[in-house]
């Protein structure tokens, strides 16, 4: 199990190069295996925010819905963003990604910013490692 962080997703919804290439190849890999992968709850929010200025909200939408046909919304409650404060990192929104990849199970979390997890417990990995350790 992983946990994709936002900014996979808005680099495919996007096209945003040089990374788009490599998150929709994991993308299409996790579509092939459907419910090995989990979502935070706030990463989908925050990434219509992001995205429908940019595609509008109809196209935001659609890939929201393709996407939650094989990735998971992880199951995360108060006491997960309990644990969300208690990180020893600079990031609060990171640190919720990591309660939520904690509360799934999740082996790592797929982010293209690695550094901002040096201090998770739970390991982070770029698209690209992901597929490789994945495949």
């Amino acid at each position: 199990m992983i946990l994709l962080d936002t900014d996979v997703l808005i680099d495919v919804a996007l096209d945003r190069a040089p990374h788009a290439d490599a998150a929709a190849k994991l993308l299409d890999h996790l579509e092939r295996a459907p419910r090995s992968a989990f979502v935070a709850w706030h990463t989908i929010s925050n990434f219509y925010y992001l995205v429908r200025p940019i595609r509008g909200g109809a196209a935001a939408k659609d890939f929201v819905e393709g996407l939650i046909r094989f990735v998971t919304v992880a199951p995360t409650d108060t006491e997960a963003l309990r644990y969300a404060t208690s990180l020893p990192m600079r990031d609060f929104e990171d640190a919720m990604q990591v309660a939520a990849a904690r509360a799934c199970g999740a082996e790592f979390i797929v982010t293209r910013n690695t550094k901002d997890f040096r201090r998770s417990p739970i390991a982070a990995k770029n698209p690209e490692d992901a597929l490789e350790a994945l495949t």
